[in-house]
């Protein structure tokens, strides 16, 4: 039985790529992988792809937000430090992760991905909000708080 309070995520290692079973609730405690023993940063963003994004999103216990995003693009790069400051600030309550349109198109094209930066937020393994272009914080956050809700 989890303990109360646990919320858990599975989530891929930034530096081996195994995936992790973490408990959000005490990232503050810096889970490590579980295969190379590296730090699992869970106060920054992380990145999905196509081969675990299902995975990440369906089981997770708390909301995900996925910055659909390509480097090459202006406006992502103008949400990307507004995204870090969420998942730090929100770092238990909000998985936020990113996946790179151009590296990971089945995913993009499976979300109907036509612009970018795209944020759609799951729960429950589903869609529940999703903005176009880039937002300031304080619509981001409106967001999320509906989804937390």
């Amino acid at each position: 039985m989890e303990a109360t309070g646990s919320r858990k995520a599975t989530v891929s290692c930034a530096f081996c790529g195994k995936l992790n079973r973490v408990d959000l609730a005490r990232a503050a405690q810096k889970p490590v992988c579980g295969q190379c023993r590296r730090p699992i940063a869970l106060d920054r963003p992380v990145r999905v792809s196509d081969a675990d994004f299902d995975r990440v999103v369906a089981d997770s216990q708390v909301p995900v937000l996925v910055d659909f995003y390509a480097d090459w693009c202006g406006p992502c790069k103008m949400m990307a430090p507004v995204l870090d400051q969420v998942a730090h600030d929100r770092v238990g309550s909000v998985l936020v992760a990113k996946l790179d349109t151009d590296a990971s198109q089945a995913t993009a094209r499976r979300f109907k991905i036509a612009s970018i930066p795209t944020l759609i937020v799951f729960r429950g393994g589903r869609e529940v909000a999703r903005e176009l272009g880039a937002i300031p914080r304080p619509r981001l956050e409106a967001m999320l708080n509906a989804a937390l809700g």
